[in-house]
């Protein structure tokens, strides 16, 4: 019998779950009983033809839009010509092309790119190139991060119990509390950071400085869209420079102007040795990507390798895709949309009791629920209920964390899309 979530779908939906339950692996979480048949702009349609406004973005995935017609051009002038190239035996000219396209993005400090498919390769990638660059053991990461499922990015990934269980021995991780400052029992945002880099520095200390990278998220994901103070990346480059040690930035989901520069780190001011980046930049299709320095990505031939990186349609959505980005000020409409939301939201806030904290940049907002705004106790049933409340009026929402809504819309959203989002989360709010 299959369990439906939310309200019970439509016949046509019923029916591929029915399918789904038989035959999918069991391990997926899924969030809606929603079956999906199409995509336009900031629109998702399932298969029974209802419509919703999606603040989802397949999870931050589809900034520019869905089934972007610039990108669908791209790849039906590329299918004829060749689907892949075996990019890691031979030689083709669109991943390099595409590479070429991506360092425009970034600091000139950038200028190698190792090619993937996904956000967790291209972690893979930079955990190992940490590793081979300093012959160093051990890295650091945060509490509540996530970095992917593959085993070294899973031995970093500390999100929820259910990614790790079973799964041990990891590889050599040591984790510190991340600067949640609404969750931490002080006064300021310096005593936060100061906290948590204290706690980094007796780390590297008992390693015997044995450490080869630190990895961070600029804004934390799936840990609840945590944003960190201001200065506490300052301070992580600042102890990465003092025990030469990389900084590893993973912007698999906070990039390509989702928060409204294309690093996310760029709002914070300054400069990682490692970027890892997936999602947004294939437009869709799977690709991901790890940068460095010239003198940091110094590893032999054979020392790391794949298949499909480098795919040609992979590419050349990608191409598609950062064109499209800079063409059309992604960036300065994720900024624009981002506080206007962010103003509504703090409106919103004074109004319930359930929202303890809005928090984001650009359009990587997080929206906490408590129980009461006193104890903070998270108020995990009753997201449930707002965001089942939501898909029944036309709005698709994600949680994060334990009891946070995460808001990441398509980069290409509108005011009006936007207030109309916000509509529903309102009136949802009102009708739990």
């Amino acid at each position: 019998m299959v369990k439906f979530i939310c309200k019970k779908p439509g016949k046509k939906s019923i029916a591929i779950l029915k399918r789904d339950e038989k035959v999918i692996s069991p391990s997926y979480a899924r969030e809606y009983s929603f079956v999906f048949k199409k995509g336009k702009g900031s629109y998702v349609y399932d298969v029974d033809n209802r419509k919703y406004l999606d603040f989802a973005a397949g999870i931050a995935v589809n900034n520019i839009g869905h089934a972007n017609p610039e990108v669908i051009k791209a790849i039906k002038k590329q299918i004829p010509l060749g689907l892949h190239a075996a990019f890691g035996d031979f030689y083709a000219e669109l991943p390099v092309i595409f590479t070429e396209n991506l360092l425009k993005f970034v600091p000139k400090n950038f200028q190698k790119v190792f090619l993937s498919n996904s956000g967790t390769e291209s972690i893979e990638a930079a955990y190992k190139l940490a590793r081979w660059h300093t012959k160093k053991k051990y890295v650091i990461a945060f509490a509540n991060c996530f970095h992917g499922r593959t085993m070294g990015s899973l031995s970093m990934t500390n999100s929820k119990p259910v990614q790790r269980e079973r799964f041990s021995p990891f590889l050599p991780v040591k984790h510190i509390p991340y600067p949640y400052v609404y969750r931490m029992p002080f006064k300021n945002e310096a005593d936060c950071t100061n906290y948590c880099i204290n706690k980094i520095e007796k780390t590297i200390r008992y390693v015997k400085g044995n450490v080869a990278a630190i990895f961070m998220e600029p804004i934390q994901g799936e840990g609840g869209y945590i944003v960190p103070p201001k200065n506490f990346p300052k301070e992580i480059r600042k102890i990465c420079n003092d025990h030469n040690i990389l900084f590893c930035d993973d912007e698999v989901q906070a990039g390509c102007y989702r928060t409204g520069k294309f690093l996310a780190i760029e709002n914070f001011n300054t400069l990682p040795d490692i970027i890892s980046l997936s999602k947004a930049i294939g437009g869709g299709i799977p690709l991901g990507a790890t940068l460095a320095s010239q003198k940091v990505m110094n590893w032999s031939p054979g020392s790391h390798s794949n298949t499909f990186g480098g795919n040609l349609v992979a590419c050349t959505a990608g191409i598609a895709t950062l064109d499209y980005m800079k063409k059309h000020n992604l960036g300065e409409n994720a900024a624009k949309i981002g506080k206007y939301i962010l103003k509504r939201l703090d409106e919103i806030k004074e109004k319930y009791e359930i929202i303890g904290d809005v928090r984001g940049l650009g359009l990587m907002i997080g929206v906490e629920l408590v129980k009461n705004k006193r104890t903070k106790e998270h108020a995990i049933k009753e997201r449930s209920s707002i965001l089942c409340k939501a898909q029944e009026k036309g709005l698709i929402l994600l949680p994060a964390g334990v009891s946070t809504i995460r808001i990441c819309p398509p980069l290409i959203i509108t005011k009006k899309e936007a207030e109309q989002g916000l509509n529903i989360l309102e009136d949802s709010l009102n009708k739990r």
